[in-house]
């Protein structure tokens, strides 16, 4: 581990690297590396203390529980942020939209974005301060919404913005979204600047375009990121667009930060905001969904049936296709509170959903006693990009929503019926 840290830790940019160790040659790519180190934090240093003490026999499943102790340690986190830079941060309401949970956050951010008139109505009228939106294109309809609740509307296009420049100017501040071209995001699914990606206005698109009219340039290009590869991103970003900086107010650096896991370094973070700022002279934005909510909340489940098919098989009453689609889309393995990796205690599940998609699995693990009928199990890290995606798919009734108090004691604050399954069909 020791020497995966220092290798890490060594700022190069190469994607392959060469050492030997003990007369043996290593080659190592670095972003795997960085991966398995990130799961490995993620796994080892989540505290799941107060989760533990959950008194499961009086939980009905299955139900999301978001810790308040833990969500208000991550807002300290971020306040930190704010006193040191004079930065903004928004929630990203695509990745957590917890409304039970805005009272205790509006304390600590400055206000949300939105990717949809939905969401910025849910920022106005349950947050109540800042409401930023943005979206690849916008209808007619969608913009008369928006204008309603927001105080910031982004353009993906010079298009775009030129359709509704008279409805926008004087009424709202107006943004163009960049693609700077850049980015370390493995996976295609989550890169927002994928080889011909729709998301962002290439540089190449500025030639020969006023920006009379425009307060401010947001970028997104991280995901689940350090403050080192936002620093790698911002020299191209700056490279390619600085020229347009003095004409604005603000810069918006996105979400894909995750400013509130045990390894990020915020000081590189604060130090970057912090020249930025001196530099060009604007307010700078932050919008992180995930890093908000990282860490905060659980999904408790229960075993409804053990099988056998050429191994043990848990179904369980909940299902990666309709309540952690992301277990299947990204694809990654969810941590079990007191569960490991397969055969590495001594019985082996493979757990499975309940809706009808063959696939439809969460993984296999390992447990010290044998499931049976009724066990309740602890699905952590399931505040962030979980409730927002749920889907009722099959029909399988959707997860309840609680709040694991302060001064201890578990709430329901949303419970769903058939009617919310047949209000969403025609």
């Amino acid at each position: 581990m020791v020497v995966f840290l220092i290798f890490l830790l060594t700022p190069i940019f190469d994607k392959t690297s060469i050492f030997m160790f003990f007369g043996v040659k290593f080659i190592i790519c670095k972003e795997s590396i960085k991966i398995i180190l990130h799961e490995f934090l993620k796994v080892h240093e989540m505290d799941t203390k107060r989760f533990e003490r959950l008194d499961l026999k009086r939980i009905e499943t299955p139900v999301f529980i978001v810790d308040e102790t833990y969500l208000e340690r991550n807002l300290k986190i971020l306040k930190s942020v704010k006193e040191r830079t004079d930065c903004k941060i928004l929630l990203a309401l695509k990745g957590f939209a917890m409304h039970s949970t805005f009272p205790l956050m509006r304390k600590y951010l400055d206000g949300v974005c939105a990717s949809s008139p939905h969401e910025a109505r849910l920022g106005r009228e349950e947050f109540g301060k800042e409401v930023h939106a943005y979206g690849p294109a916008y209808g007619e309809k969608e913009m008369k919404d928006l204008l309603k609740y927001s105080d910031t509307i982004v353009f993906n296009s010079f298009g775009q913005f030129e359709k509704f420049r008279g409805e926008v100017l004087g009424k709202v501040d107006v943004g163009l979204r960049v693609n700077p071209g850049y980015a370390e995001v493995e996976n295609p699914l989550y890169n927002p600047c994928v080889l011909n990606s729709r998301l962002g206005i290439p540089y190449k698109e500025f030639r020969g375009k006023s920006l009379e009219g425009i307060d401010g340039l947001h970028f997104h290009a991280m995901c689940e990121q350090n403050s080192d590869v936002l620093a790698r991103i911002l020299k191209r970003f700056e490279d390619k667009f600085s020229r347009y900086f003095s004409e604005m107010k603000w810069v918006n650096f996105g979400g894909g930060h995750h400013i509130t896991r045990p390894d990020y370094d915020v000081d590189l973070l604060c130090r970057l905001v912090n020249d930025f700022k001196e530099e060009y002279g604007v307010q700078v934005y932050l919008e992180p969904g995930e890093a908000i909510a990282l860490h905060t909340g659980v999904l408790v489940a229960g075993v409804r049936d053990v099988i056998n098919n050429g191994m043990d098989i848990a179904i369980l009453d909940t299902s990666a296709e309709t309540h952690m689609p992301d277990v299947l889309a990204m694809p990654y393995r969810p941590e079990i509170i007191g569960a490991g990796k397969p055969r590495q205690y001594k019985y082996t599940y493979r757990l499975g959903g309940q809706t009808c998609l063959a696939g439809d699995v969460i993984g296999d693990y390992s447990f010290k006693k044998k499931l049976k009928t009724g066990d309740k199990l602890v699905f952590l890290d399931m505040a962030h990009y979980t409730m927002v995606k749920t889907t009722t798919f099959n029909g399988v009734k959707l997860p309840d929503i609680a709040i694991n108090r302060k001064k201890g004691g578990v709430k329901v604050v949303k419970r769903f019926w058939y009617s919310d399954y047949r209000n969403r069909l025609s």
